[in-house]
């Protein structure tokens, strides 16, 4: 079996996938960058029997970024799904007038950068595979632009349009990208946003391969 490597991965969505995709035979490899953080997540992925390594990396450094995704193919074996589901800094959050282009720098490097530099790094690995998938999570201001959350609504709009272009043209390889939006926060116990139901909807994208955008729950909830 094969690995998917998440990054962002913390103890909510992404051991929640990690739990997910291990119970289907998936090693997973955590990229995050609080090393302490990793060592719990492996730890508590490891006691449930599931193969899992942490690797540490700040997604707002690229070079960072590809050598621990080189690091975790060494490791692990070869990566054949790839989230990308950090979650974004509160100062990424302002107001649209109150944005400058200094403002955006940050969110741009999280949103944009970082997904760039994590697809060119495990793109090479999935076509040898003659597989993959893609997976990016979002949260609505990527489909719904909100004045108060400027950064990342324009970084996360940049993102979506990158994946886009990513399921079209990667499509005929065998190569299936998709972005689940999830509208506010994740809630756990919620019907529709609790970790594990999320975990399990990201399977259900990886495993179905139909459509690029996917909603976790309605816009306006």
């Amino acid at each position: 079996m094969t690995t998917i490597a998440i990054i962002g991965a913390g103890p909510g969505l992404g051991a929640a996938v990690g739990r997910r995709f291990g119970r289907e035979g998936h090693d997973i490899a955590l990229v995050a960058r609080d090393r302490a953080g990793l060592d719990v997540l492996v730890a508590g992925l490891s006691g449930q029997g599931v193969t899992a390594r942490g690797f540490a990396a700040d997604v707002r450094d690229p070079e960072a970024l590809a050598a621990a995704l080189d690091a975790a193919n060494a490791t692990l074996g070869p990566i054949e799904v790839l989230q990308y589901s950090p979650v974004p800094h509160r100062d990424f959050m302002r107001p649209v007038l109150e944005t400058t282009h200094r403002d955006l720098h940050g969110p741009v490097e999280f949103s944009v950068y970082g997904p760039v530099a994590a697809v060119q790094q495990v793109l090479p690995g999935m076509r040898a595979l003659g597989r993959g998938t893609i997976l990016f999570v979002n949260g609505g201001t990527a489909v719904v632009p909100h004045p108060d959350r400027a950064g990342t609504s324009i970084a996360f709009a940049a993102e979506s349009a990158y994946g886009h272009l990513l399921h079209d043209r990667l499509a005929a390889e065998g190569i299936h990208v998709a972005q689940l939006i999830i509208p506010g926060a994740i809630i756990p116990g919620h019907h529709r946003k609790d970790p594990d139901v999320l975990a399990d909807a990201l399977w259900t994208m990886h495993r179905e391969r139909h459509g690029f955008r996917h909603f976790a729950d309605d816009l306006d909830s």
